[in-house]
């Protein structure tokens, strides 16, 4: 039997050893409370950490998801923009959206279609199509439309580094493109850059080519406006309605919509050549080998206004006189009453049916200055106002009057049938009546001519249309036929005009312009060029030197060349100078009939099928020369003459850049270690640099 003994020593021993037993358990308990909390704290970590890694996972598989959903072939798409990249990884081409940005979240992907449907502040409908037409080519078809009215859409796109060709002629013409300072979308049209020097030209389509194998091709049926940037090295591309000259389909909302087509090649020469076959219109016959052969004669520049009957005889019979050969007289402005007729001003030409008859025995065809215009006060206005044959103010049936540089007048309407049978009955009837009559020179033709409202017959959305209707005139008289404005005109198989020139040796509509402005429409499928008479207008306060002559230098050079262009023409003749200078135009007269046109002849041919240029840059053949692409004042006759004239006055040598590849002087040196550089090589005044490709 167990006894419990209170107090002492014993007592105290029992109650110490049952207080540590007491405390141990309290130790123990707080201990396993800490480390327990310290566990649950590792295990609810450890929880985080998987959950935050998987969440990582999961959205960095979204993005890579994303990131490939963004991204069609060799582009890549963000919000405020695309890039394409080359095979080798490098971008050659950079486009930004600048009227919104895309709301990626909206964006899907079908096969080669990526799309998208929002903004950032709106609904839209947008894709980006992949189109690989060949192994060597790569197509993006882009489309960025708005559901809303009255909502412009711009891309800009960087220059990225590379050298721009194409787009239009231009006054001060430079190659590579050059815009300078800011200038906001404008309506892509035809424009007289003779009279308006800051618009587009005559000649355009919307169309550019860089130097990274890049072309982009604007469609058709964009209400296009074009802008630049110099400090920001972009092109605004922009579609509008809003203020505009371009107009909806008849009863259809005002929503742009801006699509394009870029292609990335291989080369700058073989992307060209895609998107020529492709895109562009092709001539089906080649105009008047005579064209090619002789040089034209045109009155304009010796006799402007002033012309008449005695005065055309006597430059017609100095052209015999002197020994030059002609494919045909130009008679220009104001040989008719008033303008907006047809028939010969008896005072001024009182015997025309026995002027035709001399021309005709000494065999001289001529051809005659035409244009869209009838001046308020000629006779045919009237008629064609009653008959509804002009261009109307926007509503009523009254026609809205334009001013052009000889006065006051309606413009005919080339949407009515009505009038342009009637035109072209009055040009039928002129070579019907006389036989020495061939064609027509067709003058004017711009969009800049329309008044700002107008109306025609069949609504134009573009106005530039007007001018691919007026040109359309010229092709019953194609064989010698000339215009200065084309747009979708390739297939119209007649002679392309540059615009004027003044008579200068600068960039504005001087004699450095002269190879600019022929690569870039050669570049735009326009290959049977015409350049502008040989010395130029000769107008007062744009003469260099201020004389009555071109001066004589210039004259020299303008004519050498003009002797390796696809045809020349004269008007301020030779023999306004001296023996010297007719020595001069005989010799190059002959080298272009011997040399020049046997080899543009056969170019010629061959652009029915290729629409290849005739007059080409120096890359063409040298797509990785990079010297090769700025250089705009040496040319191309297909791929193995090349052209090297003196464009500065008071110079005889000029720096020549050959191209890599083995080439034979006019001189009959020969150059094998190409590229190479010849500094100040001679070329005397009746001499100009050629060098041919040899084997």
């Amino acid at each position: 039997m167990y006894h419990v003994v209170p107090g002492g020593a014993d007592g105290a021993m029992v109650g110490a050893v049952t207080h540590h037993h007491e405390h141990s358990h309290l130790h123990r308990k707080h201990k396993m409370g800490k480390e327990g909390r310290q566990m649950m704290f590792a295990i609810l970590l450890g929880v985080m950490l998987v959950i935050t890694a998987v969440a990582a996972w999961c959205y960095y598989s979204s993005s890579l998801r994303k990131a490939d959903l963004l991204k069609t072939e060799l582009l890549d798409l963000s919000k405020d923009g695309f890039i394409i990249r080359s095979q080798a990884g490098a971008i050659v081409f950079r486009m930004a959206f600048r009227s919104g940005s895309l709301d990626l979240e909206s964006c899907s992907k079908e096969g080669t279609i990526l799309s998208c449907d929002r903004s950032d502040t709106r609904k839209l409908n947008f894709f980006i199509q992949t189109v690989r037409p060949k192994d060597t080519v790569m197509c993006y078809r882009v489309r960025w439309e708005e559901l809303e009215s009255d909502q412009p859409v711009e891309h800009a796109m960087s220059y990225n580094g590379s050298h721009w060709y194409g787009g239009a002629e231009s006054s001060a013409q430079r190659w590579p493109i050059s815009m300078t300072g800011i200038q906001t979308p404008k309506p892509f049209i035809t424009s007289d850059v003779y009279a308006n020097r800051r618009d587009f030209g005559g000649i355009l389509e919307r169309y550019w080519l860089s130097s990274n194998a890049t072309a982009i091709k604007i469609n058709d049926s964009v209400p296009f406006h074009l802008g630049w940037d110099e400090d920001q090295m972009i092109m605004r591309f922009q579609a509008r309605y809003q203020e505009s000259l371009y107009k909806p389909e008849p009863g259809q909302p005002a929503r742009a919509e801006l699509s394009y087509r870029v292609c990335v090649g291989s080369d700058v020469t073989s992307i060209h050549k895609y998107m020529v076959r492709r895109y562009f219109n092709k001539p089906n016959k080649v105009p008047s080998e005579a064209v090619f052969r002789h040089p034209i004669w045109s009155t304009w520049a010796v006799h402007k206004t002033s012309v008449d009957q005695e005065k055309l005889l006597a430059y017609a019979a100095n052209i015999r006189k002197y020994g030059f050969n002609c494919s045909h007289l130009e008679l220009d402005d104001r040989y008719t009453t008033g303008y907006g007729e047809f028939e010969f001003d008896p005072v001024k030409f009182p015997n025309t049916s026995d002027m035709f008859r001399t021309l005709e025995a000494d065999r001289f065809l001529v051809s005659l200055w035409t244009h869209p215009f009838v001046n308020y006060n000629s006779a045919n206005f009237g008629t064609c106002m009653k008959k509804g044959f002009l261009v109307r103010q926007p509503e009523g049936d009254l026609p809205a009057l334009v001013h052009w540089w000889n006065g006051v007048a309606g413009i005919l309407d080339f949407t009515n049938p009505g009038a342009r049978e009637w035109y072209a009955s009055h040009l039928r009837a002129l070579k019907a009546k006389y036989p020495g009559v061939v064609s027509f020179k067709f003058d004017a033709g711009e969009t800049s001519y329309l008044p700002q409202q107008f109306s025609t017959l069949v609504p134009l959305r573009d106005p530039s249309l007007y001018t691919r209707r007026y040109s359309e005139m010229a092709i019953p008289f194609r064989e010698r036929a000339e215009l200065r404005v084309g747009y979708q005109s390739q297939n119209i198989s007649c002679f392309f005009r540059i615009m004027d020139r003044d008579s200068v040796w600068g960039y504005e509509l001087g004699l450095k312009s002269i190879i600019p402005t022929v690569l870039t429409i050669s570049i735009l499928g326009y290959q049977f060029v015409l350049p502008d008479m040989i010395g130029g207008n000769v107008y007062p306060n744009r003469t260099y030197g201020g004389q009555q002559l071109p001066d004589r230098e210039l004259y020299i050079r303008w004519l050498e060349l003009s002797a390796f262009m696809p045809a020349m023409r004269f008007s301020i003749p030779p023999w306004e100078y001296d023996d010297e200078v007719v020595a001069i135009a005989k010799k190059f007269t002959k080298l272009h009939e011997t040399l020049v046109a046997p080899r543009v002849l056969e170019l010629a041919a061959e652009v029915l099928d290729t629409g290849d240029p005739i007059i080409r840059p120096l890359w063409w053949i040298a797509t990785d020369d990079e010297a090769a692409y700025k250089i705009d004042s040496q040319f191309l006759i297909g791929d193995d003459l090349m052209v090297a004239p003196v464009l500065e006055p008071g110079k005889q040598e000029r720096d020549i850049y050959l191209p890599a590849g083995r080439w034979r002087s006019y001189r009959g040196e020969y150059y094998d270690k190409g590229p190479m550089h010849l500094t100040d090589y001679h070329v005397d005044l009746n001499d100009i640099a050629y060098f041919v490709w040899v084997q």
